[in-house]
């Protein structure tokens, strides 16, 4: 999946502003950095076919130098089947995972957010993939620039268990997946974990 021009430098008219605003100490300077905030916003909103305020509200409450965001997602298996849990926020299925926490290393992270999220109590075993959602075959996003890291992760006890984010909770065999949340996960990155899992020497994936 391409990601159109457009959303590619929006983003980027985004993010080179938001950190002039950060550092600007001119008055006229932050009045243009405000600007290209605006055009971003515009750019934005026409593809997305939205209003550009609600963009730009957004974008304007966004705060120092623009970085990507880290989420992180567990692959665990049992008898040959990955956990998987339904998001309760669109109905459709994921491996577990979330967004990274201060005080938290990233595999620290993805053991509670599997924990949270299915029940499962898990162990990272190895770092599979280091993702680019941009690159991944995810659907346009402009909010966040996401790096996503992947964990084949060790089940060491717990039961299912449903969150506050969760509805279900499942093992699914790798040729019958079920409806994708393709915004957290896709087909492609979950039949790699399989392939993770069965050959440990397999270096990092990365873009």
């Amino acid at each position: 999946m391409t990601e159109p021009q457009w959303l590619t430098l929006g983003r980027e008219l985004q993010a080179l502003a938001q950190t002039g605003l950060t550092f600007a100490q001119d008055p006229f300077d932050r009045q243009r950095y405000e600007r290209i905030t605006e055009l971003a916003a515009s750019v934005l909103a026409n593809g997305f076919n939205t209003e550009p305020k609600l963009l730009l509200d957004a974008m304007l409450e966004q705060r120092g130098y623009a970085t990507p965001r880290v989420e992180v997602r567990g692959a665990a298996f049992r008898d040959g089947k990955v956990l998987m849990v339904r998001e309760v926020a669109d109905g459709l299925w994921t491996l577990p995972g979330g967004w990274a926490d201060v005080n938290q290393s990233a595999s620290e992270c993805v053991v509670r957010e599997m924990w949270e999220e299915s029940g499962f109590e898990t162990r990272a075993l190895k770092l599979a993939a280091v993702y680019d959602y941009r690159k991944g075959g995810h659907p346009p996003r402009f909010h966040h620039y996401v790096y996503k890291m992947f964990f084949v992760c060790e089940i060491t006890g717990g039961s299912a268990v449903t969150s506050l984010e969760t509805s279900e909770v499942g093992f699914f065999a790798r040729d019958a997946l079920p409806p994708l949340s393709l915004g957290r996960v896709t087909a492609a990155q979950i039949d790699r974990m399989f392939e993770h899992a069965a050959n440990a020497s397999l270096p990092t994936d990365f873009h």
